[in-house]
């Protein structure tokens, strides 16, 4: 009992590019390249980073969170 080999590792092969397509195919593997990169850079960066973003969050003006929504009429209307 071994890992995956060559034929286990085709058919996974053909079977992604079924699923997909050969016109996605590209995107998803470009995507997942850079999904990657920006994980490796996070990792390397370290969690000082993380101080800064959130000092930074306090600081700079909400979005549509600190508005206040009435909530709407619940009333049942009667039906005729």
């Amino acid at each position: 009992m071994g890992g995956i080999g060559a034929p286990e590792l085709i058919i996974v092969l053909v079977v992604v590019l079924l699923l997909f397509g050969t016109t996605r195919l590209p995107k998803l593997a470009r995507s997942v390249g850079q999904a990657s990169k920006e994980f490796k850079k996070g990792v390397a960066e370290g969690p000082g980073d993380d101080e800064d973003e959130i000092e930074r969050a306090k600081t700079e003006p909400k979005g549509l969170e600190s508005k206040q929504v009435e909530p709407k009429d619940t009333k049942k209307r009667a039906s005729t």
